[in-house]
């Protein structure tokens, strides 16, 4: 099957793109990258990208995906954690995480398209350090890889618990069943098939975009690489080439349903055969809505780092029983469970544990090795949320046991934005937390507790924490309050505070 990949006013014939990524392979070998290395990669959205990933595929790498809003101090946790022997990175995201480079990693600089800088106006990039390596002609003074491709090993993942220090959850090997199970249950999922046309739209240093792009680079005639998401965009996209399949957040589909009618009625999207979305909770007026405007054609889907994806839902299922995430995918076992370990009949809510059983690589924490343990019952994992079972096995999301917040689609851990927020000055206590939010399901609102005598602005706060954090990460809201609630061991009675917020002015 021939394929096509289209960037702005480029195109790449899927050869070229695999001829590139053997010769980036043979390249990073010869750095002295093996199988079940670890690549680390910081990059926006382009081709090269996905010459990152099937480099470290050929050669049985894991690849660490960065996200590229990170600031120092985040990069370098991860960087230092992971032991990557290499990073690729764009030359205009290197000033913000250069002093977070760990000794011995070799440095790789792409050269930051015009495309990119175009969407997210950016001006010109510093040069690259000396000791740098350029990619495009590091990777064409190379000869192509030709040695047999081991397992792939997919994405070294970072997420977080109670702590919000973020942890490597690193895929092992796995058997030959495992890893054709996990392709059936992808393709399953988002109905894929042989010769669709899709495009990549969320940042690939995310597990649901990232795994896309591997199903599209696998199976898809035509892929279009979306620099940056833009709702009308999109829409052009699916028009001019049309497109068959699509990967979204919610986030993407409120953005999608807010441009005028007249615009919507513009662009012809008969071409769609299949979209899924998930990542993050979806309002359910948002999906009646995309279902009245597509039809049909979205499937919702519900995973976790850990255990890869659990359920999903096709439109007529959520349309059944709304605000489901699905039922349990074939050979996935679901169990809610007490807080003593019982398992909890229909309709009783608790903590949601999965054993993914042949549809996800085995895992472990990396670096941490006692810590699956802690999340392990009988073989089942949990990531910490909260929900029930109905009578017929479709699952419901109620809440979160840990304190992580999703909002539009990307994992936020409020006990990082926590550490930074009170060492301000004017702070004397704090908490974060999400609250429901009707276009990125939820937002994050972070209460402080003033120094007695003063008054710190919110917009100060805010500035602080943009100084040391990625920009998502910061709060939209700082409510300022009196005391906070917390318990006789010292913790924060969170529940009491999202209660007090949604009683205060706005």
């Amino acid at each position: 099957m021939s394929q096509t990949i289209v960037f702005g006013g480029t195109t790449i014939e899927g050869d070229a793109l695999r001829d590139r990524a053997a010769r980036a392979a043979s390249g990073l070998a010869a750095l002295g990258v093996a199988p079940g290395d670890r690549i680390a990669v910081m990059m926006r959205n382009e081709p090269a990208y996905l010459e990152v990933i099937l480099a470290a595929d050929r050669l049985g790498a894991a690849l660490v995906a960065i996200n590229w809003h990170f600031r120092t101090d985040e990069a370098a946790h991860v960087l230092t954690d992971c032991g990557a022997r290499v990073l690729v990175v764009h030359a205009d995201l290197l000033p913000q995480i250069a002093a977070a480079v760990p000794a011995g990693i070799t440095l790789i600089v792409v050269p930051t398209p015009p495309e990119i800088a175009e969407a997210y106006g950016i001006g010109a990039a510093p040069a690259a350090p000396p000791g740098a390596l350029d990619w495009p002609g590091w990777r064409d003074s190379h000869r192509p890889w030709t040695a047999p491709t081991p397992p792939s090993l997919g994405m070294m993942l970072y997420t977080s618990g109670t702590t919000g220090l973020a942890k490597g959850v690193r895929r092992l090997p796995g058997t030959p069943e495992q890893h054709d199970s996990a392709r059936r249950i992808r393709n399953l999922v988002g109905g894929a098939r042989q010769g669709m046309r899709t495009a990549v739209v969320g940042p690939l240093y995310h597990a649901g975009p990232a795994s896309s792009a591997r199903v599209a680079l696998a199976q898809a005639a035509l892929i279009v690489v979306m620099p940056r998401f833009n709702a009308e965009e999109l829409l052009r996209a699916i028009e001019s080439h049309r497109l068959t399949h699509l990967a979204l957040v919610p986030v993407m589909l409120v953005r999608l349903l807010k441009l005028s009618e007249a615009v919507r009625a513009r662009y012809d999207l008969s071409s769609l055969e299949g979209v899924t979305h998930g990542g993050s909770a979806c309002a359910p007026e948002v999906k009646r809505a995309m279902i009245a405007w597509w039809g049909p054609i979205l499937s919702e889907t519900y995973g976790s780092t850990e255990v890869s994806l659990i359920a999903a839902s096709r439109s007529e299922e959520w349309l059944r029983f709304p605000g489901t995430v699905g039922r349990a995918l074939p050979g996935t076992s679901i169990r809610i469970l007490s807080e003593e370990g019982r398992v909890l009949s229909p309709g009783e809510i608790g903590e949601i544990y999965v054993d993914s059983g042949p549809n996800a690589l085995p895992f472990t924490y990396h670096n941490l090795p006692g810590e699956r343990a802690r999340v392990e019952r009988d073989g089942h994992i949990t990531n910490g949320d909260v929900g029930y079972l109905n009578e017929e096995g479709y699952l419901f999301i109620t809440d979160r046991k840990r304190d992580m917040v999703v909002s539009g689609g990307v994992n936020i851990y409020p006990a990082e934005i926590e550490a930074a927020l009170i060492t301000h000055p004017a702070v004397l206590d704090c908490a974060v937390f999400g609250v429901p939010d009707p276009e990125y399901g939820e937002a994050l609102v972070a209460a402080v507790q003033p120094r007695p005598g003063v008054a710190p602005a919110a917009q100060a706060i805010r500035d602080y924490l943009r100084e040391r954090l990625a920009g998502y990460k910061v709060p939209r809201r700082v409510w300022l309050v009196d005391d906070m609630p917390r318990d006789s061991m010292g913790k924060v009675f969170k529940r009491r505070l999202r209660e007090a917020y949604a009683g205060a002015p706005a």
